[in-house]
């Protein structure tokens, strides 16, 4: 029965190569560089193509774009891959390129992966950049200021794309559900929420949704010729169940909520499994990351130090290692801001200076806290009455650092809390000590 709705012509190539699209009006996403005015649209349109590196994440149109101009400024286009190509096959590619430059023809050569290179096969392709044998246009989703030859690099143009937006893509998606192309030709009863789902899913990347999409739809369910989808065949399509979630929305901010509250109540176990809900629903790593470090300093701070030492080296772990590796380093991190003794003395401290910061009069720095790097300024008193802590035995001054108007303020608080009962009683003491040298 299911075989019935799908022709071969339909289905003899994947959705995302069926629907690549054919010009830049199809062509979906990159508005900060295609568009009416925009600076690729005008070198396209003008036929002004130089050498280009196309930096950007999988599957937002790299590929596509660069095929798209060698049809539009009717170049040949050849399609090269950095995977599986050697010193060798560059050469004879960049032949027939000065091949064809010499009968008038231009060639665009297109190469996929190019940080796969090593410095010497991209030196290959320098005299031929040089000498106009080909426009060269690469492909890379690595920085190309750390991975493309310098010499290779300065003679190319590079454009950023970006991940395509949940909007992008799910435009993307109802043109695959109506178009011949596509689905347009079978009846389909899809919910509401799928689409957007697989978009959320996609993480930017249109070939993963169109994947997604197509997965989905051969696995509906059929009846009387019409496919039935729902959430539930999107989530054993793509084994994720209720944890798909807009990370720009509510349930975002609901889970971070969690974590972060479970943390500062000391529940590890609250904090792991919250932790799991984020990372298993597809949330970034480096964003839960950049919230421990936070929560290090505003909830724990002086009372443990260490928390932030090991925040900032998981956060480079996740960095380097991603996932799904960085998951056990990313709840090494919570059980250890779970379990540490908090205060949240240096938020309520910064908090307070802040209040003061931007509501008192913003009184001059005094001049015995000014350098003197100038004989203009040594003349007007810059750094006069200055005491260098160092010069004296105990390594304290009575010297005033606050403006007059706020020369009692009190910001920081400490508690008694772990490593914070230390720091109190060293603040007493220095207190003390300035009490009774103060003149």
């Amino acid at each position: 029965m299911q075989e019935s709705l799908f022709d071969d012509r339909t289905m003899q190539d994947p959705l995302a190569s069926r629907l690549r699209p054919q010009s830049l009006k199809e062509y979906v996403g990159q508005r900060h560089i295609l568009g009416e005015g925009k600076v690729l649209t005008n070198l396209i349109e003008s036929d002004r193509i130089p050498s280009m590196i196309f930096w950007g994440p999988p599957g937002v149109g790299k590929t596509t774009l660069a095929r798209i101009i060698a049809k539009q400024t009717k170049a040949a286009f050849i399609d090269f891959s950095a995977v599986t190509s050697g010193v060798k096959e560059i050469r004879e590619v960049l032949q027939r390129g000065e091949d064809a430059r010499r009968m008038g023809e231009k060639t665009i050569l297109f190469v996929d992966e190019i940080h796969r290179f090593n410095k010497a096969q991209q030196d290959v392709f320098l005299p031929f950049v040089e000498k106009g044998s080909i426009i060269l246009i690469g492909a890379t989703t690595e920085n190309p200021s750390f991975e493309i030859n310098g010499a290779l690099l300065s003679r190319c143009k590079v454009f950023v794309l970006q991940a395509l937006s949940e909007g992008d893509i799910t435009q993307l998606l109802h043109h695959a559900l109506a178009s011949e192309k596509g689905f347009g030709q079978i009846t389909i009863n899809m919910e509401s929420d799928v689409c957007p789902l697989i978009a959320r899913f996609a993480n930017g990347d249109a070939r993963t949704a169109l994947n997604t999409l197509e997965m989905v739809i051969l696995n509906g369910d059929i009846h009387d010729g019409t496919i039935t989808i729902n959430r539930d065949i999107l989530e054993q399509c793509i084994a994720k169940k209720s944890l798909l979630y807009d990370k720009n929305g509510e349930e975002h901010y609901n889970l971070i909520s969690a974590l972060h509250k479970s943390m500062r109540n000391s529940d590890v176990q609250a904090a792991i499994y919250w932790l799991a809900r984020m990372l298993e629903a597809g949330e970034d790593p480096l964003y839960v990351a950049r919230r421990l470090i936070r929560f290090a300093s505003e909830d724990i701070g002086m009372a443990d130090s260490r928390a932030v030492e090991i925040t900032t080296a998981v956060y480079d772990a996740c960095h380097d290692i991603g996932m799904p590796e960085c998951s056990v380093h990313l709840t090494h991190a919570v059980t250890y801001l779970s379990l540490a003794p908090k205060s949240n003395a240096l938020y309520l401290a910064y908090e307070k200076a802040k209040k003061d910061a931007l509501e008192q009069i913003a009184e001059p720095v005094p001049l015995h806290l000014r350098n003197a790097v100038t004989s203009l300024m040594k003349g007007l008193s810059y750094g006069k009455g200055y005491q260098y802590a160092h010069d004296h035995a105990d390594k304290l001054t009575d010297m005033k650092c606050l403006p007059d108007s706020l020369r009692d303020a009190c910001y920081y608080r400490p508690t008694m809390m772990g490593s914070e009962a230390k720091v109190t009683e060293r603040m007493k003491a220095i207190q003390a000590w300035k009490a009774k040298h103060r003149k």
